[in-house]
């Protein structure tokens, strides 16, 4: 777990400890003072989703983004958890969830103050995958939603696109998942077990974090965090 600091608040990145579709482990935010863990892009039942069109995936994406979830709950202690949007690949993915996976969620959302913030994929999320929904809320000052809303200057927390940093180094491209900040503003990789990942100094993330003087991808190394320049605004 890696501290550092967002808006005048204490933030820990959290590594899931898991792999990834993507390559490496991708990170949770855990905000101490509102003993909140933030996830962002779950995508569940994303496995599911394409079965249904005859691409067949293994089955249990939903039961390990779920495990690792409560990993991580578990590590810092987290009495609630804010999920950015995109929780489900689709609406309908509650009705989907195998008996494990339902369980488990069920035993998580009684368990925790468990907050749904809607996304693109999952804009109609009913009451049957439990906690409430949202489509955006603000805590001490701080937005969460799901997409970067362009323009604004308000701090803000979101997901959607599934940042990864992507670097050359000794002939190998390395990929691994990625926040990627500004000076108010931060995008929180997605943490679902199926979930690929977008460059994170691709055009789109960063005309969304506009206007910055500067963005930079936040990785968790070694018990350190690494920040690696993406943009600066000319002088």
């Amino acid at each position: 777990m890696v501290p550092f600091s967002f808006h005048r608040e204490e933030m820990v990145l959290v590594d899931a400890g898991a792999a990834h579709a993507s390559g490496r482990c991708p990170s949770a935010l855990y905000w101490p003072r509102e003993q909140a863990l933030l996830v962002a892009d779950l995508h569940l039942e994303k496995a599911s989703f394409f079965a249904r069109a005859g691409q067949m995936l293994p089955p249990y994406d939903s039961r390990e983004t779920l495990e690792r979830l409560a990993t991580a709950v578990r590590a810092t202690g987290a009495r609630r958890v804010l999920a950015l949007g995109d929780n489900f690949h689709d609406s309908r993915g509650p009705d989907r969830l195998e008996p494990h996976a339902a369980g488990m969620l069920a035993a998580l959302t009684r368990a925790l103050d468990w907050v749904w913030i809607t996304g693109n994929h999952d804009p109609h999320l009913g009451a049957e995958a439990g906690g409430t929904r949202v489509e955006e809320l603000v805590i001490a000052g701080l937005a969460l939603r799901h997409q970067a809303l362009p323009g604004t200057c308000e701090p803000e927390i979101s997901g959607h696109f599934h940042p990864r940093l992507v670097v050359s180094a000794r002939g190998r491209r390395i990929a691994r998942p990625c926040a990627v900040g500004s000076e108010k503003r931060l995008i929180l990789p997605a943490f679902g077990a199926l979930t690929g990942g977008m460059n994170a100094a691709d055009p789109a993330i960063l005309s969304a974090l506009q206007p910055a003087d500067a963005i930079e991808a936040l990785v968790p190394a070694q018990g350190q965090l690494v920040r690696y320049p993406l943009w600066r605004k000319a002088a």
